[in-house]
């Protein structure tokens, strides 16, 4: 557990880095005044670190504008599920050539109508644990329950003349227990039906890579950041731990 090593670490009088053993110890003092880069083996003691909570270490990445965001919670997820399930589904963009449709009126005080588009492909239905599906007026429950059985999901809105994607503040793809999100600075959504082109491959393997792509979404990666602050007797180095 890293949160517990790095206060076991904090803990310690002196903590050594073991990389490039066949290096010297080098002051602090020496490396802030050297231009890089450099390789360095270091003796000092971890101050600080940032975050101070493991899981607020996760952001999201976009490679094509370099921006960092944190990562949105369930309920901002669910607000917008909220103000989605206002907007009636449109009756006439149900069973194209693409995909299936169901609905029904859910049981509930609010009686909420569900419609469920279920990708075909060769004309066909594949096996849940192949297949896509966009839904409309769903809950963020209801979507993990058809997340467990079904390959990818897709939280949808009817337009006049076609499916869209919601506001990409929520994920445009869940997988599982993934949820992808887009960058609103670089992507430009596309209409649904774009996806019928992947569903028209002979074997459509569903790579959110490849979704993102043909949705004209610009796919945020999830990233580990961390800022260790490491002292010794000439001075401090900020250390900053970046990776995918």
């Amino acid at each position: 557990d890293l949160e517990l090593h790095l206060q076991r670490c904090q803990q310690l009088s002196v903590t050594v880095l073991t990389d490039h053993q066949d290096l010297s110890n080098t002051e602090l003092k020496t490396i802030t005044n050297s231009t890089a880069p450099q390789q360095y083996r270091i003796r000092a003691k971890l101050r600080t670190y940032k975050p101070q909570k493991l899981h607020q270490s996760v952001k999201l990445h976009c490679s094509k504008c370099n921006s960092l965001q944190e990562v949105p919670d369930g309920d901002d997820f669910d607000f917008i599920l909220q103000g989605s399930a206002n907007t009636a589904s449109n009756p006439e963009l149900h069973n194209t050539s693409w995909y299936e449709s169901v609905t029904w009126t859910t049981q509930d005080q609010k009686q909420r109508e569900i419609a469920i588009h279920f990708v075909k492909h060769d004309e066909m239905l594949r096996h849940p644990e192949d297949t896509l599906l966009m839904i409309e007026g769903g809950t963020l429950k209801e979507i993990w329950k058809l997340t467990k059985r079904f390959k990818c999901v897709i939280p949808v809105r009817s337009t006049e003349d076609d499916l869209e994607l919601l506001d990409l503040s929520a994920p445009f793809l869940l997988q599982g227990n993934v949820k992808y999100y887009g960058c609103k600075q670089c992507s430009t959504p596309k209409p649904m039906k774009s996806l019928s082109s992947i569903a028209a491959e002979q074997q459509p393997s569903w790579e959110p890579t490849e979704i993102a792509q043909v949705l004209g979404i610009e796919l945020l990666q999830y990233v580990f950041i961390m800022k260790f602050t490491l002292v010794d007797e000439t001075g401090a180095l900020n250390a900053y731990l970046f990776d995918y």
